[in-house]
């Protein structure tokens, strides 16, 4: 695709209209106050029937799932999967993070790691019972979801300086460590938390499993909102557990047999949110560059307006380069997903990689047209050069980004 077509237009025209009345307002005291972004994501999806859709897949992938469960206790073939098609809705989970992240990118964060991370981790690794508990309920934001896998001490070697453990009690578990730098930290209702399972192995040797955690439970303390450089909508906080007791039925799949350590089943999800930063980075391009074209027709210096000096429209012309090539990143996406395939970790990583620091570029870029009132709160571009840079960092550094890509590329 080049371009998006007339239903895609319709619901990137609705979602701005809703982010222009409900986020725009709000701005202020998402990003300085004490005003966590929840009940606005909930708004927005009753306002688009999202929740609806949401909990209408979620019937149909498990009634598929518990008569495929049925067929093979039978002895039976499961009925065959219905093929995905591509077509004309590709894209609509996409406009609405586009829209959201040109004024408020920490909003789009908050959701895709409670809706995005959190519940595809319990959809992909967890039991038919384990999903009806908790992943519904994060798919229709019902509850606030947390993923937690980085620590204190491990930052981009999450796997290889990951101290957090379980030890078995019983017939349950003992879990210990704990988190920094966690997405919906402060006030998840439901944490996937990542550990090692200690058997008196060297740590290198440990499986990684993951547990299901509920808001509440003993030993298991969520603190206080960290105070940060950007993304103030989306809270960020730390989880400590102190000899947190869990049953076998709060093990995702409940079994530790897992392939590959349990390593696979993160970087599948690192995938899923190294592509979706794609969508974020053009979202904050786009907004950036609306504002300097403005900017520049309405700033005058020198006796005319700034957009008539050729090095301003140099700044708009690389904007704009910019723009185009992390929207076709984005459509990139959309068709791969209509089609039903996912990309590769490499993939996944040179799209981070590039959309990631174009969108920086762009925002500090947008701060230095503006001047004096770029670094200024009360301009916009202020806020979105602050955002921007965390798309550099979380989900894997920019260094992080090349490894995953340079290594695919000597192995062939």
């Amino acid at each position: 695709m080049i371009e998006w077509n007339d239903e895609q237009l319709m619901v990137r025209d609705a979602m701005r209209r809703f982010v222009e009345e409900e986020v725009k307002p709000n701005l202020e005291e998402l990003e300085h106050g004490d005003m966590p972004p929840y009940d606005v994501i909930r708004k927005m999806l009753s306002t688009f029937g999202m929740d609806a859709m949401a909990r209408d897949r979620f019937k149909k992938t498990i009634e598929r799932e518990k008569a495929e469960a049925e067929a093979r206790e039978r002895g039976e073939e499961p009925p065959a999967k219905e093929e995905r098609s591509g077509g004309g809705g590709g894209g609509l989970n996409t406009i609405p993070i586009i829209e959201l992240c040109r004024y408020c990118p920490g909003m789009v964060t908050a959701m895709g790691v409670s809706m995005g991370l959190t519940a595809s981790a319990i959809m992909s690794k967890g039991t038919i019972a384990q999903k009806e508990r908790w992943a519904l309920d994060l798919l229709t934001f019902d509850k606030v979801g947390a993923w937690a896998i980085t620590e204190p001490g491990s930052g981009s070697d999450a796997f290889g300086s990951m101290s957090a453990t379980a030890r078995r009690e019983g017939e349950g578990y003992l879990l210990n460590g704990s988190k920094t730098f966690i997405t919906n930290g402060p006030f998840a209702d439901t944490t996937v938390f990542i550990c090692k399972l200690d058997e008196g192995n060297p740590p290198a040797e440990r499986k990684v499993l993951n547990f299901v955690l509920d808001r509440g439970m003993d030993g298991f303390e969520q603190s206080k909102p960290l105070r940060k450089m950007g993304m103030h909508s989306s809270p960020t906080g730390e989880l400590y557990l102190d000899d947190v007791y869990v049953g076998r039925d709060r093990l995702l799949g409940e079994t530790e047999e897992v392939s590959s350590g349990g390593r696979d089943s993160a970087k599948a999800t690192f995938s899923q949110e190294r592509s979706g930063v794609a969508a974020m980075a053009l979202g904050i391009i786009e907004q950036c560059l609306d504002l300097c074209v403005q900017y520049a027709k309405d700033r005058v210096q020198f006796g005319k307006p700034i957009g008539e000096f050729q090095l301003i429209q140099e700044k708009l012309a690389r904007m704009e380069v910019a723009r185009l090539n992390v929207q076709n990143l984005v459509f990139r996406v959309v068709e791969s997903s209509a089609e039903g395939r996912a990309m590769s970790l490499a993939e996944a990583s040179a799209m981070k990689l590039y959309s990631a620091r174009a969108a920086t570029e762009v925002a500090m870029e947008a701060v230095q047209l503006f001047g004096g009132n770029g670094y200024m709160s009360e301009f916009q571009v202020e806020q979105l050069a602050r955002d921007a840079k965390v798309l550099q960092i979380y989900g894997g550094t920019d260094e992080i980004q090349i490894t995953h890509i340079a290594k695919d590329l000597l192995r062939r």
